[in-house]
């Protein structure tokens, strides 16, 4: 398997190859994120798995002090995340873009209650995307969740993904606001299934 593809702990070995990225995937952002999140004092770290997120993760299930769930479906990830906080804990969602359209109705849980939620989303439908149907809700993923009431950052070159990501966990855990950065698939390369 590429060094990029994430299972779940458990998980056994997928017959299919792993999708790769391309090459303009290949920076250091991950890590610069990932030390963004101890300064922001993360301790619990929910996601579905993702190549896009792939090192991130990674980085993640290797620290001893974070908590790291795997989700079946994105919008659980914003009731542990609504518990880790009530718990005294703070935490962060990554996800696809293809998962914000199953969260729309649970974000209410963030508003309306008033809890913070950092949101980590790598985006599909864009740049080069190959597969049709990731296009819909890549394209409207922004608006989706403005709409919803989350403050949405944009992100487009490697080197603003980190300074953006302190950013915008600045925003959650000081006003208890939903944020969401989205990673650019321009800068997180294409996804390529080939060998």
């Amino acid at each position: 398997m590429s060094s990029h593809s994430v299972q779940p702990p458990t998980a056994g070995t997928s017959r299919r190859p792993a999708p790769r990225l391309d090459d303009n995937s290949l920076s250091e952002w991950p890590e610069r994120i990932f030390a963004k999140l101890h300064e922001a004092d993360i301790r619990q770290v929910t996601y579905v798995p993702d190549s896009g997120h792939a090192r991130l993760i990674q980085l993640c299930h290797a620290d001893p002090t974070l908590k790291t769930t795997v989700l079946t479906t994105e919008e659980e990830g914003i009731g542990i995340l609504s518990g880790a906080w009530l718990g005294g804990e703070r935490g962060v969602l990554l996800m696809q873009s293809s998962g914000v359209g199953n969260c729309i109705n649970t974000l209410s849980l963030a508003t309306v209650c008033g809890f913070p939620l950092l949101m980590l989303v790598t985006m599909r439908g864009e740049w080069g995307e190959f597969n049709p149907w990731q296009v819909p809700m890549g394209q409207i993923t922004a608006s989706a969740l403005r709409l919803c009431g989350v403050i949405v950052h944009e992100v487009t070159t490697a080197e603003l993904a980190a300074p953006t990501v302190e950013a915008a966990g600045r925003i959650a855990f000081n006003s208890n606001r939903a944020v969401a950065v989205l990673l650019s698939q321009q800068m997180l390369g294409t996804k390529l299934f080939k060998d």
